[in-house]
Order: structure tokens, then sequence, then C-alpha cells
């Protein structure tokens, strides 16, 4: 009972006392027991008050302890980070810890000060609880949150669990099992369907994923909150179940498509007295099971247009969904991304972003600029005209897995934009990325502004994140980063990575639907990076993070090399050189057998632990086998055969490579090799319809990949370059 009661009080929060004023000595106790081990005591965690509202911490030698001071967990938190990665050359990223405490830890000689310039520190977009988090449990949800805390972020997005009270809102409503049924997706799609986008694709949802998911969720809640944390929460935005339309004939339900190869949804008419009385109704049901901290997500329109583009239509609209929070929480802030206004630019124009805005009070709203670092949207709309704001880095798109991304606007851009006069309400910085665990230098780089108001300089701060990864200043790594610098993160106008063509539906071409191979960079710049990091391998003892650096950068420059190789196939094919077109083709499908060893080294790069995860939710072989099915139509189909986003979410993996991508790739060599022997030329639409019934059986199979990293990934990757560098 003692325990419910705690539970209890943390999903409530902390009634009568101020906004991030107080430290839970309970959950610092137990970060720094997580984090740091059987070393926890020689820290001492310690309040400090907030600097002129904004948040802060200290570090500070006492005797042989280290002093950690903050005025709630994020900060004391963020103040450990800080020591580990400046004193102790220690880092914690998704990819690779580098946690190795001298015995005598380091002293701080001066007392060492900082303060945050921003409010808010956003963080998760709804696309990541699917590309990246769709399986996690309590233990990886808590890596997340200490990640986080450390980092500073204290806005997270809370999706986790919605579908459990919108089960019980509609079933109060007189809405059967088998009516929602054809409303809850299955858990891999869990973003579309709260954003409006699908209904029912994957599912049905059993039970018992909705019952452990709302517990799940309980425990996420609790842990952020502990921290100081502020989760937002969702809220409702006009989506109703199929249904709907039928059992309230009388309430206007308009439909609506996505363009993407599902069905329409329905969206109930905000004018309709029920899309009060449902939004209400959700929230004072979310509250009674997760408290609530006043901060709503809805978006309306994500990646929908509108019925209509008249001005006042979109003003009632808002005004409708900010009363429906109001409603249940009068102290309720919506928080809304900022997402359409450039993905539906033709639509979006000043006129109707206003008349959204303007309709919800100024200190009702807060606007996420989702893609600030290359479509600033901030700068289009007078700075969301008075709303408070929040700069992100969006960056990745569908989890897909290559080396990209733009270094400079993440050092640069946060703090320029703070300062700029025209930036109006900027409140906060934050990572908006649709899949995580990639790229962690990048989003180190952004995350690091957070507790400073000037740019950064990353060549210097390149050395810094190489030597408390790597745990060694080492020459050649240094060099190595200065050739990614100006490669691979020096970005372009492509939306996320550029891909390999290993990854697309075999074609002769050099690029293919939903796969782009244009690279920013010249590929052949970035081979000395690989020559480097192999070099640097006989020099360092191997961390966690170098070994998957080495690993990641040795798949993009095989990843690039495949592009060439594959059009040296195509020239032969159409040259009718037998010959060439056999010994190109093998190297070809040669070079995909040796990523795939490769990737097998790495835990991050395993389709097997992907759906490993994915099978235990279930409790029942069948709820194991849909969670399969979804785990791997994810990253694949993102539908049925026939859906026109195949690939979006494609990922350079270990078992997917070879069990999907490579089959693919060798039923097309084995067609154009028997069309030329024929004379004859390939059918390849024939072949089309071939390799989606292909896809589609391997979607819905069971074939076992290897959940566990298998190899040493430092003789894998000195056995590619040895065999590889010279073709280059």
């Amino acid at each position: 009972m003692q325990l419910k009661k705690i539970i209890a009080a943390l999903l409530l929060g902390t009634a009568g006392l101020p906004a991030f004023a107080q430290i839970d000595k309970a959950a610092t106790d137990a970060f720094l027991k997580r984090v740091v081990k059987d070393r926890a005591a020689a820290f001492t965690c310690e309040y400090l008050p907030a600097d002129n509202g904004k948040d802060v911490f200290e570090i500070e030698s006492n005797g042989n302890r280290i002093v950690l001071r903050g005025n709630n967990g994020v900060s004391v938190a963020s103040a450990l980070n800080y020591y580990l990665r400046n004193y102790c050359n220690s880092i914690i990223t998704w990819n690779g810890t580098n946690l190795h405490l001298p015995a005598v830890l380091p002293v701080v000689k001066e007392k060492e000060h900082h303060v945050t310039p921003y409010k808010y520190r956003y963080y998760i977009n709804y696309c990541t609880f699917q590309y990246s988090m769709a399986w996690w449990n309590r233990e990886r949800w808590q890596q997340e949150i200490d990640w986080m805390a450390m980092n500073g972020i204290n806005m997270p997005l809370a999706l986790t669990g919605e579908e459990a009270i919108w089960q019980e809102v509609y079933k109060e409503m007189g809405f059967t099992d088998a009516e929602l049924d054809k409303f809850f997706s299955g858990p891999a799609y869990f973003s579309w369907l709260w954003m409006g986008n699908i209904d029912a694709w994957g599912g049905p949802l059993p039970q018992h994923w909705k019952d452990s998911h709302k517990a799940l969720q309980q425990k996420i809640l609790a842990a952020e909150r502990s921290m100081g944390m502020l989760p937002i929460l969702p809220a409702f935005t006009g989506h109703v179940p199929p249904a709907f339309k039928d059992k309230y004939p009388n309430e206007i339900v308009k439909p609506t498509n996505w363009d993407a190869g599902f069905p329409d949804v329905y969206i109930l008419d905000p004018n309709s007295p029920m899309f009060d009385k449902i939004g209400k109704k959700f929230l004072e049901a979310q509250t009674k099971a997760f408290g609530t901290d006043h901060f709503y997500s809805a978006d309306t329109f994500n990646e929908n247009v509108p019925p209509s583009s008249d001005s006042s239509f979109l003003d009632a609209m808002s005004r409708k969904v900010y009363a429906s929070m109001a409603a249940a929480d009068p102290k309720a802030v919506w928080v809304m991304q900022g997402w359409m206004f450039h993905y539906n630019a033709s639509y979006w124009h000043q006129p109707q972003i206003r008349a959204l805005l303007n309709a919800v009070p100024d200190d009702h709203m807060i606007v996420l600029d989702l893609y600030s670092e290359s479509h600033p949207e901030w700068k289009n709309t007078q700075a969301y005209y008075g709303k408070p704001w929040i700069w992100n880095m969006l960056h990745n798109f569908g989890g897909n897995t290559g080396m990209w991304g733009l270094m400079d606007a993440a050092a640069h851009d946060p703090a320029t934009a703070l300062h700029d006069p025209a930036s109006g309400k900027m409140s906060g910085i934050g990572l908006t990325p649709e899949g995580i665990e990639q790229n962690p230098a990048l989003y180190q780089l952004m995350i690091d502004n957070v507790w400073r108001d000037q740019p950064i300089n990353v060549d210097t701060w390149l050395q810094s994140y190489a030597k408390q990864r790597y745990g060694v200043e080492n020459e050649a790594v240094n060099k190595a980063w200065q050739i990614l610098y100006h490669t691979v993160y020096i970005g372009g106008p492509t939306e996320g990575a550029p891909e390999s063509i290993i990854v697309a539906r075999p074609t002769l071409d050099i690029a293919a639907e939903r796969v782009k191979t244009k690279l920013e960079y010249d590929p052949a710049k970035v081979v000395p990076a690989w020559d480097l990091f192999i070099s640097a391998a006989a020099q360092v003892k191997p961390t966690a993070g170098f070994k998957y650096d080495l690993v990641d950068v040795t798949r993009q420059v095989l990843g690039n090399y495949a592009s060439p190789l594959q059009q040296r196939v195509a020239t032969a094919y159409r040259n009718k050189d037998l010959a060439a077109f056999k010994q190109y083709s093998t190297q070809f499908l040669g070079l995909l057998d040796d990523m795939d060893m490769l990737l097998g080294t790495q835990e991050g790069f395993l389709l097997g632990k992907w759906v490993s995860d994915a099978r235990s939710n279930g409790i029942t072989p069948a709820e194991q086998d849909l969670y399969e099915f979804n785990a791997k139509d994810l990253v694949t189909l993102w539908g049925d055969k026939d859906s026109p986003v195949h690939e979006y979410s494609n990922r350079q993996w270990n078992g997917l490579i070879k069990g999907f991508y490579k089959p693919r790739w060798q039923q097309f060599f084995t067609l154009l090799e028997a069309s030329l022997k024929k004379g004859e030329t390939a059918d390849l639409k024939a072949f089309e319809e071939q390799v989606k019934a292909f896809e589609w059986k391997w979607a819905n199979g069971h074939d076992k990949y290897a959940a566990k990293p298998q190899g040493d990934p430092v003789k894998a990757a000195v056995q590619l370059h040895k065999k590889y560098r010279k073709m280059m």
C-alpha cells in the first residue's frame, strides 16, 4: 500500500509547490546508483535555487566527494554529466558508453556554476515512439529517462498507454470491442493513428497490450516527474473511430485521407457539441490515470490538408481544440507541432497560420518549430505571431541509419536564434528526430547547447567528444572526425540521410522510390576517415563507442561503394556483356554478405534484436506473431504489399540485408541474367509483382535472426578494409 501511495503522489504532481522547486532525494540517489553504480557514495546531491527562474547546476569538491547541486533532478543529473565528461573523459550515449572512473576522482579546483538560457528543453517526435521506442520495456525507458536528465531535457513527449484511455472513453460511449478493433492500429503504427493519418493497420490490438502499457506509462511518468520533468500528454484532435459516423449519424463527421495507400479516416467537426464532450472526457480519464503537468500535444492537421482554407474555419477549429482542453484543465497549455507549416506549405500561408495560432491565448500555447536546422518556419511567421516557441533539430526520417547531418547548424543556430531580436518568445530548444540511436555525435553536439548561450566551436568540440568517447586523445581519430565533419556532416537539401542503393527495391537506375542515393559530398573523401579509424584500432583500447563508430564508418563507406558497383551491373546489362554482368552482380551480392556480417557485431544494427523485443511484448503465440509482423512491416513495406511508402523506414541492419534486401537483388539478377542468355528484354513489370509477393511473405514470416551480436567488430572492420580499400 505504501508503494502505491508513493506512485500516486508522483503521478499527481506536487500540488502547492512551484515548478522546478525541489529535488526528490530518493530519485537522485537511485539515479546515481544506476549511472555510477558502486561509486555513487563519492557524490553528494544538494539543492540550489533557480537562477532568476532558470535551471542551474553547480559542481564542487568537498573533501574526497564531488558535490552536485541543482534546482531539480534534471539539473543535478546535468551536473553529474558535466563532471563525468569534463573531468573523467567519460560519456554516456545511445550508441556506446565509456564510463571508467579513476580510483580517486578528479578534484574540481574551483566551483563551476552553469545556467541554461532555455526554459524548456523538449524531446521526442510522435514518430520516435514507433521507429525506435515501439518495443521498449521499463528498463529501456529508465535508461532513456536517465539520458534525458543528464542532457538537460525537461519536457518529454509522453504518449505510451494512450490507447487504454481511449478504450475507456469510447466504451463508456457505447462502442464495442469489435468497433474499436477497426480503429486501434498495431503497436508499430500508433503515431499515425494518434496523428489522424490511419486506422487499424497492424491490428487488432490485444487487450494485454493496452493494460500493460497503461501500467508502463504510469512508471514512465513517475520516473520523469521524480527528476523534475514536465511530460507532455496527448489531447483530442477530432479523429474518431470509423463506427462513429454510424453511431452518431447527426454529428458532422468528415472523411480525410493521408494519401499514403490507406483508407479514409474520420474527423469530428469542431462545431459539434460532441467535440468538447469527448475532449473533456478524454482528459479527465487521462488525468485520473496519469496525472497532469498541464501540457498537451494536439495536431489537428498533421500531413492532412484541412477541408477549408477559410481563416474563420481555422480560427474556430483552434478555439474548439483548446476549449476541449481547458474544459478539463483550465491551466492547459497546447503544445503544437509546427511540422504542417513546412509539410503543406502550399496550404499554410500567413493568414491561415495566424488564424490557427491567434485563436489561443499566448500563454496557453507553445509551438514546436520542428525542423529548425533546415526549415526554420519561425522566420516565415514572425516568430509564430507572439507565441512561445521551441527551436528543434529534426534530422532523422524513418529511423534510417546513414551518417548525415548539419553539424554547423546544430552548433550555431540555436544560440544565433536566441539572440536574434526577431525570434520573439523563443523559449527553448529540443530534439525531434523520427528515429534515434544513430549519429550519436550530431545529437550530442546539438544537446550540448542546453547549458550555453553562445555558438559551439565544432573543431574543438569534436576533439573533446572523441576523447570522452574513446577515453584517450588520439591524433588519428581527431583527423577522422574532421573528415567526417566536412563530408557526411555538411548536410544537404535532402530530408534525412542519403541512402545506399542496397536498401532499394531492385532497379537498374541509380536511385529508387523512397531511396535517395545522391550524396552532397565526394564519397572518396570519406575513405581516408575509414583508414584513420582502422589505424586507430591498433592504438586505442576499443571502447563501446569506438567499436560502434568503427562499424558505422565502415558501413557508410561500403554502402556508398554499393552505388557505383550497382551501376557497373546496370552498364554491363545494357551493353549485353554477360561476363561483366556476372562478375559485378556477384561482387554486389558479396558486398551485401560482408555488410551483413559486419553489422552483426553490433547490437544497434540487429534486425533480430528489433524482432525479439517486439515478440517479448506478447503473452500468446498469436500476440507475438502480430508484433513480429508489425516490427518487420514497419521497416520494409510500411503497409500492404502495394504500399506506396515502402522503404521509408529502411535500415542497414544485419538480418535485414541478408534476409530481405539480398534475396530481392538475387531474384533481380537471376531475371536479368536469364534475359541476357535468351537475348530477350527482361519483364520488369512481372518482376515487380514477383518481388512484392516475396516482400509480403517475408513480412508475415518467422525466419530467425540473431538477437545478440556475433563476432569481433574490430576484426571484421579490419578484414573488410583489407578486402575493399584497394577497390576505392
